[in-house]
């Protein structure tokens, strides 16, 4: 039972899911851990999937340092104001909102990115292409290559999460729904700089944020 109680506490999952998994692998408690875990993440992409409405939720904010100098707010929703209120819930807005910070995407998911902004992208890249000496055909997939690398650099969701590289921001939510069991969405963030646009002395503040996160690991 003390193996049981471990593993719910370790992956979220329920006490009859835990003993069965238990079971299945003879006690194995890594190989319990690896299977619940895939289950879990299997149905989370389907809850992701799905029209189920997710109209409750939490709005976070992140001052870096306290001082001001970037802010960011998200708005996260999930299905229940009861999973709004869980822990992970919480760490989970809480990361994306430093995430933002640190990492200062310009869209939430390749939807948002204006036709216009991506078509000057495709253009620029064919002719980069071109001057490298590449075929036809060649270009084709160079391009689609660094438009991908294109969304994983500005777009919220594809972008590698600032505290743990190995997975992107989308996965960290397919984790979180695998543990509360609710579909949860990013529905929008905005993020402030002081100075943005203007004029000014160069100062890495994002670079700061990065560094903050790096430490709190």
């Amino acid at each position: 039972m003390s193996d049981v109680l471990k593993l719910k506490n370790q992956t979220g999952a329920g006490l009859m899911d835990c003993k069965k998994t238990l079971e299945e692998v003879k006690g194995d408690y890594e190989k319990a851990v690896a299977l619940l875990r895939e289950r879990g993440l299997a149905k989370a992409a389907k809850k992701e999937g799905s029209d189920r409405i997710n109209s409750e939720g939490y709005i976070f904010s992140y001052a870096h340092q306290g001082a001001g100098r970037i802010v960011v707010i998200v708005e996260i929703n999930c299905e229940t104001d009861f999973a709004a209120k869980a822990e992970q819930f919480q760490q989970l807005g809480k990361d994306i909102a430093m995430h933002i910070a640190a990492s200062n995407p310009q869209f939430l998911d390749e939807s948002q990115v204006p036709a216009a902004t991506l078509k000057a992208e495709q253009e620029i890249f064919k002719a980069q292409a071109k001057n490298e000496g590449k075929p036809d055909k060649v270009i084709e997939r160079m391009v689609e290559g660094r438009i991908k690398k294109y969304y994983e650099e500005n777009c919220l969701v594809h972008q590698p999460f600032v505290k743990d590289p190995s997975k992107t921001v989308a996965q960290l939510v397919t984790e979180t729904v695998a543990v509360i069991g609710e579909k949860i969405s990013i529905r929008r963030f905005v993020r402030w700089e002081v100075g943005e646009g203007l004029e000014k002395k160069e100062d890495n503040f994002a670079e700061e944020v990065a560094k903050q996160v790096a430490g709190q690991r």
